[in-house]
């Protein structure tokens, strides 16, 4: 089973050979890294440059935002499973991707799910916030649940039957495109109780100066979906309280 993994990035030079070397890193072999850079001028693509023999696919060009990025990645990806890394991001560890792959194999799913880690930008060793996840139940999406998205993967034929991003939204598509997929009853979904990723904080939707544009889609979204209007997008923002508490509590510290 090929595993897609598709990074998208914009002049971040800083954090990208550490996200494509956490790929090559990984013990699963079969594995697809798609990198689409948006034309950086910062020296990305310089970084790149010496991985692209490695790569599954890699383009650079101008895009029209980070959603229409993730379609042309989606596009190009000849995996039977894609998910998604961002170029500040990391796997938890290098078995990782084995893990997604097997909870496929085991569970026959269409989606998996899991758990993540936010962690500080220069100490990726000091959580943040973690982003616990459950074994689904369709009354959670009232209240605001929803997997960490980097967490979670689906089958291609997913993305064929149900569609790609919506690039209306700026900020805030993962949402509407996860509840799409976990309101509806004909994919099989399967939780894996692991840790899979470690985001750096600091990325474009964890910037405050961008929360309330945020929140206004995310309500949009709510709406769209017919969920609970303002109490679902309240129970959304209040989740995040414990998810940084947690970690100042017990003085948590990842792995690697």
């Amino acid at each position: 089973m090929k595993v897609s993994i598709i990074t998208i990035v914009y002049n971040n030079a800083v954090c990208i050979e550490s996200c494509i070397e956490s790929v090559l890193s990984q013990t699963y072999n079969d594995i697809e890294h798609i990198i689409i850079d948006g034309g950086s001028t910062d020296g990305t693509q310089d970084k790149i440059q010496p991985y692209i023999p490695q790569l599954g696919y890699y383009l650079s060009e101008k895009d029209k935002g980070l959603y229409n990025a993730l379609n042309k990645g989606i596009n190009v990806a000849t995996g039977d499973v894609i998910g998604i890394l961002h170029s500040d991001d990391l796997f938890y560890e290098t078995t990782s991707v084995a893990k997604i792959a097997e909870a496929f194999l085991q569970s026959k799913a269409d989606l998996v799910y899991a758990n993540g880690l936010y962690v500080e930008r220069a100490d990726i060793k000091n959580v943040k916030r973690i982003y616990k996840a459950k074994p689904y139940k369709k009354r959670f999406l009232n209240f605001g649940w929803i997997p960490l998205h980097t967490t979670i993967y689906t089958t291609k034929t997913i993305f064929e039957e149900y569609g790609l991003y919506d690039e209306s939204y700026r900020i805030a598509s993962d949402y509407e495109i996860s509840l799409r997929w976990f309101k509806n009853t004909a994919i099989k979904k399967y939780f894996l109780n692991e840790w899979v990723v470690k985001m750096r904080l600091g990325g474009k939707s964890t910037t405050a100066s961008l929360q309330k544009k945020k929140s206004s889609e995310d309500f949009t979204i709510i709406k769209k979906h017919k969920l609970l209007g303002f109490f679902t997008l309240a129970s959304k923002i209040a989740r995040k309280v414990p998810q940084y508490l947690i970690p100042k509590m017990y003085s948590i510290k990842s792995s690697t």
